[in-house]
């Protein structure tokens, strides 16, 4: 029987997710109501289960002279995928393999390097397991963040802009992702307007939506999780996002 996570398991996994080494049993058994041993057999359980798999530290190997990383992406064929992935892993210079359900590009591996001469020689590794190298690129930055719906209720639950940007004069465009709870939801852009969720200022310049760019109308209806570019002539208030759910 499969184990079940509940809510003591999701704010540890958030807590940890958050910051691992700051963060004490003490901290989540006052939030949840519990005993700090409570959460420390939690986090024991969690990691037999093999939800919690570590704590990985968080290393920017650019900020190193000369260090760079890239990210590859590789196709193997679907009955060697998984072995080719653990096989990329004991290649030196390999940080990490993502092993994505695709017939293609269904490896993601990130390597780091102490030049670009070292990079060129884990692809000559990677293509001799059999990979067939499809497309790689410098990282330049990560991000990451904790699951936000693991996490107490004042944390904001709708997304966060996910791009900005100033342009002449005081036009602005932004980027972000509509949330479940924004007022424009599933109304059509025509709609938004005329209820005065969105203002005369603004125009929807594009959508994005399941991966595909489409081209806004008057009749395009604004879906949660649609990733929407705002052009806006004049600059953006504080709470002029609030009826697409942003923060």
């Amino acid at each position: 029987m499969a184990y079940r996570v509940d809510e003591i398991d999701k704010r540890i996994l958030y807590y940890l997710a958050e910051d691992a080494r700051n963060t004490s049993t003490s901290d989540i058994a006052e939030e949840m109501d519990v005993t700090p041993a409570t959460i420390r057999n939690r986090i024991e359980q969690l990691k037999e289960e093999d939800i919690l798999r570590g704590y990985r530290a968080d290393i920017d190997y650019k900020s190193i002279e000369g260090y760079v990383t890239y990210q590859f992406r590789c196709t193997a064929s679907i009955p060697d995928r998984k072995r080719l992935a653990q096989s990329a892993l004991e290649i030196p210079g390999v940080l990490t393999v993502q092993e994505l359900m695709a017939g293609s590009s269904n490896l993601v591996i990130t390597v780091v390097g102490a030049d670009t001469d070292d990079i060129t020689q884990t692809a000559h590794k990677l293509s001799n397991l059999g990979l067939e190298i499809d497309e790689e690129n410098v990282v330049e930055d990560e991000y990451h963040t904790p699951y936000s719906l693991f996490g107490p209720d004042d944390v904001p639950k709708g997304p966060s802009l996910t791009d900005f940007m100033s342009l002449a004069g005081d036009a602005e465009v932004v980027e972000f992702t509509v949330s479940e709870e924004a007022r424009v939801a599933n109304k059509t852009i025509e709609q938004a307007v005329e209820e005065g969720l969105l203002a005369d200022e603004m125009l929807v310049v594009g959508i994005e939506r399941n991966g595909e760019v489409l081209t806004p109308k008057g009749r395009t209806v604004i879906q949660p999780g649609d990733v929407i570019a705002l052009f806006s002539k004049t600059p953006l208030k504080k709470d002029s996002l609030e009826e697409f759910g942003t923060e």
